[in-house]
């Protein structure tokens, strides 16, 4: 069974940073598009940031572009979010995706999910 495991959370400052990691149990991702998404409590599963299988594209939510970063390392199959200037309201859990084909920033648009990881930022 392919599974998606993220690690890297915890409980920072406000101006803190992290850096989330995903890697994939089963399987290789090298070849897909992969995707970072995140949940607060009462909230909707929103988009975080996406990175093309080559790394050669990426996008993010407006509200995160300029302090998240994400990228990956295809030869340990692992792809990053590094978030600097960390705020209260990117308090949420937060969720590795994987699609073989389709790269974009709807939770739909990818098959494989991880159980996420919980990121909670003090004021």
């Amino acid at each position: 069974q392919v599974q998606l495991v993220e690690s890297g959370g915890g409980l920072v400052q406000a101006g803190d940073s992290l850096r989330l990691s995903c890697a994939p149990s089963g399987r290789t991702f090298n070849n897909y598009h992969m995707g970072w998404f995140r949940q607060a409590p009462g909230k909707e599963r929103e988009f975080v940031a996406a990175i093309r299988w080559s790394g050669s594209r990426t996008s993010y939510a407006d509200s995160v572009k300029g302090r998240f970063t994400i990228s990956r390392a295809n030869a340990k199959n692992t792809v990053y979010l590094q978030m600097n200037s960390l705020k209260p309201e990117d308090t949420a859990v937060y969720y590795c995706a994987a699609d073989p084909s389709r790269y974009g920033s709807s939770p739909v648009e990818y098959i494989y999910w991880g159980q996420g990881t919980q990121v909670t930022v003090s004021s």
